[in-house]
Formats: C-alpha cells, sequence, structure tokens
C-alpha cells in the first residue's frame, strides 16, 4: 500500500475520531470556501471544540493515531472486519500537525485517541511518546487528552499521565453483560481495573512530597469515560446506576453518552436505527442533576414504568410534575437546596436570586428577567405577589407547559 499524504491521513482519521464524544465536539454543517469564493471552511479536518470547567471555549486538534484495529468491537466503525480506508500517523506527523496547528492558532490542544494495532502496549507507547516529544522536545504548554488503552500495562499509562492534563478509558457500554455480547475481545474487569489504579495514582500524586513539599503534576484534569447508548437495550435508569456508579468509584470528571450510531455491514445484533438524539441530551440533563443539583439517582426515575427518560420536557420538569406535594416553594425564603429542585432555574440564577433576596423581595417578573423564561417556573414559585393557586395540581399541566416551551421556527 503506497503511503499516503499526510492531509489525507488527517482527513481520514480526524473522520473516525468524531465518534468519540469526550471532548464535547461541537457540530457545523461543512461548508468550503473554494465553492463560495469567500474565505474559511468547516471540513472535517479535526479541529473541534471542547469547554473547560469555567466556561472557556478550548480549539483542539482530535484525531486518532490510527484506524486500524486488532479488536471487532461490533459497534465500531473501525472494527478490524470493517471495510473502511485505513490510515496510520507516525509519532513525527502528530507532533508536527499540533505544533504546526499551534502556531497558526489554529488550536490551543491535542486530544489524540486510537485503534489498537499490533498490541495496546505498542498503540499506547506511540500515544505516550506524541506526548512526550510535545511536552520535552517542543516544549509545548497546551491541554493534551489522551484515551488510554485499558490493556496497556500500567507502567505506560502513568507515563500518560505524566504528560496529559486528562487521561480517559472508555467502559464502552452501560452493562458487562452489553461489553461482553458486543465486544467479547475487551473485559468489563479489565476497564475496572485500569480505571481504579489511575485513580489511586492520581490520589498519590495529589498529596505533596515530602522532599518538595509540593503536589506533582499528573493528569491535572482528571480522567473521564465514555459509554455508548442505544447498542444495546439499557434503560435510561440503567445507565444513570451505571454512570453513578462510576462516579463513585473513580471519582470521574465526566461521563460522555455517545448515541449509537449504525454502521455498514454491522452485526445483526445491533438496531437497525439510531436512538433519538434527544435521548442523549436527556442523559446529559439527568447527569447534570446528579452532579450539580443535589439529586439521587434513584429519585430522578423514581415512579417511571419503564425506566426511560420523558423525551418531551427535561428531567428536572419530570420530578417536578411527579412531586408535586413539594411545590410551590417560595422564591424569597426557601434555601438553595429548595431552589435547586425548581425547574427552569439553574445554578447561576439561583446564586443571582440569592444575593438579590438580601435587598429586597423578588417579584415574578423579577425572576423571569433572571432567567429569561417564566414558563416552566409559574406552577412551582411562590413570589412576591404571585401564587400559582392551584395551577400546581392542575391536570394537563404537563402539555401545557410544554406548548408554552416550544420553540417558534425562524423560517
Amino acid at each position: 500500500m503506497s503511503a499516503l499524504p499526510v492531509r489525507e491521513k488527517l482527513a481520514i482519521l480526524s473522520d473516525a475520531a468524531k465518534y468519540d464524544a469526550s471532548c464535547a465536539s461541537s457540530g457545523s454543517a461543512k461548508r468550503d470556501s473554494l465553492k463560495s469564493g469567500g474565505i474559511g471552511s468547516t471540513e472535517g479536518m479535526g479541529i473541534c471544540h471542547s469547554y473547560a470547567p469555567d466556561g472557556r471555549c478550548i480549539s483542539l486538534l482530535k484525531i486518532l493515531l490510527t484506524n486500524f484495529c486488532i479488536y471487532d468491537c461490533s459497534y465500531c466503525i473501525n472494527r478490524s472486519s470493517s471495510n473502511v480506508r485505513r490510515a496510520r500517523f507516525t509519532i513525527d506527523e502528530v507532533v508536527r500537525l499540533t505544533m504546526d496547528f499551534y502556531r497558526r492558532n489554529y488550536i490551543e490542544g491535542l486530544f489524540l485517541s486510537s485503534g489498537v494495532i499490533r498490541s495496546p502496549d505498542e498503540t499506547m507507547g506511540e500515544m505516550v511518546e506524541v506526548a512526550r516529544r510535545l511536552r520535552l522536545d517542543e516544549k509545548f504548554s497546551g491541554y493534551i487528552h489522551l484515551k488510554t488503552i485499558p490493556e496497556s500495562s500500567p507502567e505506560l499509562i502513568e507515563k500518560a499521565g505524566l504528560y496529559a492534563d486528562r487521561l480517559s478509558i472508555n467502559v464502552e457500554l452501560p452493562t458487562d453483560e452489553g461489553v461482553r455480547k458486543l465486544a467479547p475481545e475487551k473485559k468489563p474487569e479489565t476497564i475496572r481495573l485500569s480505571m481504579a489504579r489511575l485513580r489511586r495514582k492520581m490520589e498519590e500524586k495529589a498529596e505533596p512530597t515530602l522532599r518538595t513539599k509540593k503536589r506533582e503534576r499528573f493528569a491535572p484534569g482528571g480522567q473521564s469515560t465514555q459509554m455508548i447508548i442505544g447498542a444495546d437495550k439499557t434503560s435510561d435508569d440503567g445507565i444513570l446506576q451505571a454512570s453513578a456508579r462510576l462516579y463513585g468509584s473513580y471519582h470521574l470528571r465526566r461521563v460522555y453518552y455517545s448515541a449509537f450510531s449504525p454502521i455498514p455491514d454491522s452485526s445483526s445484533s445491533l438496531p437497525l436505527q439510531k436512538p433519538a438524539l434527544m435521548r442523549e441530551h436527556r442523559l446529559y440533563q439527568a447527569d447534570w442533576l446528579i452532579r450539580f443539583y443535589g439529586f439521587s439517582q434513584p429519585e430522578i426515575l423514581a415512579g417511571s414504568s419503564d425506566g426511560m427518560l420523558d423525551l418531551a420536557i427535561d428531567p428536572k420538569l419530570a420530578w417536578a410534575l411527579r412531586n408535586r406535594g413539594r411545590f410551590p416553594v417560595d422564591i424569597n425564603s426557601a434555601d438553595r437546596e429548595a431552589l435547586l429542585r425548581i425547574p427552569g432555574l439553574g445554578t447561576k440564577v439561583i446564586a443571582k436570586i440569592l444575593a438579590t433576596r438580601h435587598h429586597r423581595r423578588l417579584r415574578l417578573e423579577d425572576v423571569g428577567r433572571l432567567c429569561h423564561s417564566i414558563a416552566k417556573l409559574r406552577p412551582f414559585i411562590i413570589a412576591e405577589g404571585w401564587s400559582p393557586g392551584a395551577l400546581t395540581d392542575k391536570q394537563g399541566l404537563r402539555d401545557k407547559i410544554v406548548r408554552s416551551c416550544e420553540q417558534l421556527s425562524l423560517f
């Protein structure tokens, strides 16, 4: 096979990386200035967007080292039996691309994943070498996220943590049964063991050393994981149970949910259609309720007949409608924990409410100005001059809120 130009490799391996959701990539329709006569393009050439904890948008070069793979996971477009065009970067090419893109101010960092070629250790070793050369040889101080291979040696994963800002290890699917069925060459026990080792190493490095009294730098962005949803029959409740265990056991910074996408010549055990994209969105919303709003995992879907999130309304509103006895909440006297349960109120708005009510009592229109919409709020709050009366317990309230929250078409 003749060697491919780097540009062709970039097109192939950036497109192959789009299935990894672990850096919160934003999407865009493809446009090419060569056709329009203008400037700029949005072709699939590896630049995506991730968001830092403080809300900053970070542009990343998101690529695979290679899409060759010795594994034959049923749901993966890059599986060994897949008839896709293959490519492989050299270590020098990835380093050079990253530095060239960075010097042109296209990117602020690198997200590097890979198929497994020949052996997990050989592939992981090349990924670590990319990060090492960037840090030590090129003096690169930008963001680096490495997708680690759980079957590789602990020594290699430890080296990865010395150079990367964040490491991630995919659990693949929500259940062990799903992994054994759709990715039989991978072992859930190995994945969990690798995640546990990484957690212990992060905790160890977080302690100040006796000699320097300083903490060693080791994957300061923590670890994350990704699971594919919709490839098996796991319910949303089962997915959230798996996420809660992962957060509790391994102190993950983030669990990413990636909606299954049907692939050519796939196994008959896989669904023919992809799940509704809204399902992925609702899972993220439920995930945030657990992480930032004080909800426990069991209560989010308590009372649901099928263990699935309502696609028409967000999980907090669905919970409020099932627990109307806890409403209305007085916006001027309730504590922060009670305010966090009110549909339509986010953490930033609640902080503003708590700050404002030190000076005056809030009316319904005041709350509306803070959160831009009061459609969800009206039935669930008491404010100065406002009480919902019987509205909270009104039949058909769900449908009324859905209609009032529908976005009007722009065209």
